[in-house]
């Protein structure tokens, strides 16, 4: 089985426990990816792994080559992608500290380059997004936080927005009537870029925040922190247990 790929995101700078063996400085066809693309091991399994905000620099989700980042990891010949995403809870259930594994995504963004296709090629690069993230590896994920006992939902529509500002009340009440459950910044064009690559790609994104208006303190990303700190741990775990369960 080809190796995994991790993206991580905000408070996933690094992954605790991979033994790192070589970093990859990949030059691709669409620019630098947002770091060296680190090689290692996690306990016995061998992986890779990107943080999509270039630590220790800080790339806002807009300004992200998401086209570099995927193109370099497929370069590497990994088996599938799971992107680690904080995002901000809009239903009841997706509270401060719960973990989501979404089954859907609705494209709030503009401007980003959010396609290979670039007409140069004979065909048209219309593919089937039906789901944006590949069920067989979303039910390893599940069964996998079934696995550790890990609190999760196991479904959850995931809305990306540009920023990087955070989003209005009225914007997440309107977000809330399309059906989103949650909301974030770097979902995509990240999904679609995968599925055009022909990668199995699936998110588990963390829940640092209620949404604006829909709790009771501004939004300040020094709240957010300890909730990261926490989520963090509990996403290494998660990952842990799916490298064991391969």
């Amino acid at each position: 089985m080809r190796p995994l790929a991790i993206i991580g995101g905000t408070g996933i700078d690094d992954l605790e426990g991979l033994e790192v063996l070589k970093e990859h400085c990949v030059q691709t066809p669409y620019g630098e990816p947002s770091r060296p693309i680190q090689e290692g091991r996690l306990g016995e399994h061998s992986l890779f792994f990107l943080q999509r905000h270039g630590s220790p620099g800080a790339i806002p989700p807009h300004r992200i080559n998401y086209r570099a980042n995927l193109w370099a990891l497929k370069s590497m010949e990994v088996g599938a992608v799971v992107a680690i995403n904080a995002v901000g809870g809009i239903t009841e259930s997706m509270r401060p500290g719960r973990l989501v594994i979404p089954h859907q995504v609705i494209d709030y963004t503009w401007g980003r380059e959010h396609t290979f296709d670039e007409g140069q090629e004979d065909k048209l690069m219309h593919i089937d997004f039906t789901e944006p993230y590949e069920r067989g590896l979303r039910m390893e994920l599940l069964a996998a936080a079934d696995s550790a006992n890990i609190p999760h939902e196991a479904s959850g529509v995931y809305g990306a927005t540009q920023g990087p500002r955070l989003e209005t009340s009225a914007e997440v009440q309107r977000m809330a009537r399309d059906g989103c459950d949650v909301v974030g910044m770097t979902g995509m064009p990240e999904a679609a870029l995968a599925c055009e690559l022909g990668l199995p790609y699936a998110s588990v994104c963390m829940v640092v925040n209620p949404a604006a208006g829909l709790g009771d303190l501004p939004l300040t990303l020094a709240m957010m922190q300890d909730i990261l700190l926490r989520e963090a741990a509990v996403v290494r775990q998660l990952l842990n247990q799916l490298l064991r369960n391969r």
